[in-house]
């Protein structure tokens, strides 16, 4: 793996990088990318670190894994390219964010969230083809603990948007920090769980809401939107 692409992260999670778990981490993702079709690209892997800096970070959208089917995963949560057709899961999200909001965008290029200071992460950040959650085992669950436990000492009001029970296993390090921050917990927005409670849960205006209250800008969640 490129460390160099996590960017301004890299400092923060420096102390992972020689621990054994990371190394076989390393070792298990190489060798996958080397053998096998892995979504994202590896040259996305860490699109969500580069594109969203540490003192940028307002909100944290936390899912699964990749999307495992060609040409979906752009190494940002839940984000298709330009173009892509929408994937279930976040026509599910932005049908919730038009009822939210009135309207969604409709691009599924989540990297204009992205550089507003939307985290998008996922708990395992890779995918073999077809096969969904196929690197569970890998060690990434370790390493996306080190980022939220990062976060967490970030100084800025910040909101967590937990969709799914993977996500929502983040929870205590969210809660160890002593700094403003706002947990919206929802089942994943896949179609097999959206009807659950994600419907209705109004996660923008939510997460908009906490950032005016704490003198934040708010997202601009309806991208290229007249």
């Amino acid at each position: 793996m490129e460390l160099s692409t996590l960017g301004a992260w890299q400092p923060l999670l420096s102390q992972e990088f020689s621990l054994p778990y990371f190394q076989s981490l390393c070792r298990q993702v190489d060798a996958a990318y080397a053998s096998e079709t892995v979504y994202p690209p590896q040259s996305q892997l860490f699109s969500a670190f580069s594109l969203t800096p540490p003192e940028a970070v307002r909100v944290v959208i936390l899912g699964q894994d990749p999307y495992h089917e060609p040409g979906q995963a752009n190494g940002l949560a839940f984000s298709v390219s330009d173009g892509t057709p929408l994937p279930p899961s976040l026509r599910n999200i932005f049908a919730e964010l038009s009822a939210d909001y009135g309207s969604a965008p409709t691009s599924g290029d989540l990297s204009p969230w992205a550089r507003q200071g939307v985290f998008l992460l996922n708990t395992v950040l890779t995918v073999t083809k077809g096969q969904a959650n196929s690197h569970k085992n890998f060690g990434w669950q370790r390493f996306t603990d080190a980022v939220i436990a990062a976060m967490a000492q970030l100084p800025q009001p910040i909101v967590f948007l937990l969709w799914g029970a993977q996500a929502q296993k983040k929870t205590p390090l969210i809660q160890a920090s002593c700094y403003p921050r706002k947990l919206l917990s929802a089942p994943h927005p896949s179609p097999l769980s959206c009807y659950r409670g994600f419907f209705g849960s109004r996660p923008f205006s939510q997460a908009n809401a906490f950032l005016t209250a704490h003198g934040v800008a708010e997202i601009q969640w309806n991208f290229g939107k007249e």
